[in-house]
């Protein structure tokens, strides 16, 4: 099927997964529920990727990272934990669509990762790592047990080069938990963090709305409207 064909509405067969029936559709596109195949929300529960122990870890990384204060919650409370668990568990976790074959070599910045690894399996080991450092530097004490001096200390000695974790750059772990945790506190909240649109409200970002034709040419001026997600609100669901 050429996609100008479907454009101009000639008249084609769409075998429906959901029925194993064909359909025909002709004068337009067909604008049902779904038809797009929208990415699935991601519901709160059990983690997906991380155990328990690594699971509280990053969602105390999280909210040193972005701390709670009395306006807006924190990383942990806004769900960035459970963006990188789902995150890991999926495609990105195991880098699928990448080439991870040897030879590897040092590589710039810009090439990112030169390993056999995927974020998942980084991750636990980067987070193994932290545990063994914390356990051995602060009497038995993992990271979420730390005081917040202490966890910013810490974080401060992996940004700084200070704190060496076995095996592991902590630099660059560093790194990628606050690029992660960033994009889990401003990314639509299908995908499991930015809970109740917490980050978009602490900026006045509007958010996944249809159009904004009235404000065009509206400048410096802050938009009224509550944020939408690509799910909606939960203020529009029916009560039941």
């Amino acid at each position: 099927m050429k996609r100008r064909d479907f454009l101009a509405g000639t008249a084609i067969l769409v075998l429906s997964t959901m029925n194993s029936r064909a359909a025909v559709i002709s004068g337009g596109l067909p604008w049902t529920p779904n038809a797009g195949s929208p990415p699935v929300p991601v519901r709160p529960g059990p983690w997906h990727y991380f155990t328990s122990d690594e699971g509280h870890a990053v969602e105390a990384l999280a909210d040193r990272i972005i701390p709670p204060d009395p306006q807006t919650p924190g990383g942990k409370d806004s769900g960035c934990g459970v963006f990188i668990d789902r995150q890991l568990a999926g495609p990105y976790g195991r880098s699928d669509g990448l080439y991870t074959r040897p030879p590897f070599m040092p590589g710039t910045k810009q090439q990112g990762a030169q390993s056999a690894k995927g974020p998942a399996a980084s991750y636990r080991d980067a987070l193994a790592a932290l545990d063994k450092y914390c356990q051995s530097k602060h009497q038995g004490k993992r990271f979420p047990e730390l005081s917040d001096q202490e966890k910013d200390d810490l974080l401060k000695g992996l940004e700084d080069v200070k704190v060496k974790l076995e095996g592991v750059d902590g630099k660059v772990f560093f790194a990628q938990v606050i690029k992660d945790v960033q994009q889990g506190f401003f990314a639509d909240p299908l995908y499991g963090g930015n809970r109740d649109m917490v980050a978009w409200k602490m900026i006045g970002y509007p958010g996944a709305r249809y159009n904004y034709l009235d404000w065009v040419d509206r400048h410096n001026e802050r938009f009224p409207l509550p944020p939408v997600s690509i799910m909606g609100r939960t203020d529009w669901s029916p009560k039941t």
